[in-house]
């Protein structure tokens, strides 16, 4: 796993989200450019069902309601700089 901030640290604790799916976007999550010196990791259709086959579907169903969240990583040293649910798309212009 890429180091953490202590800013991102905080962030999943507050919004609740485990160190595994932080681990599973960085592995699995589609990247998109945020033109701002970071990468946003998220789970679309296909690496959700990567996730699924690696995972397994008991447990997938287990972490349904963490499919919604994103990583921003650094393009510089590549550590997860914060991270948090998402709620609309994702704003990459």
């Amino acid at each position: 796993m890429k180091p953490m901030t202590n800013h991102s640290q905080q962030r999943a604790q507050q919004r609740g989200i485990p160190r595994m799916m932080i681990e599973m976007l960085q592995r699995f999550g589609m990247r998109a450019y945020d033109h701002h010196g970071g990468v946003i990791r998220y789970l679309d259709k296909s690496a959700r069902r990567a996730i699924e086959k690696h995972l397994g579907s008991a447990i997938y169903r287990h972490i349904h309601e963490y499919l919604d969240t994103y990583i921003v990583e650094s393009t510089d040293t590549g550590a997860v700089i914060t991270c948090g649910h998402r709620y609309s798309g994702l704003n990459t212009d």
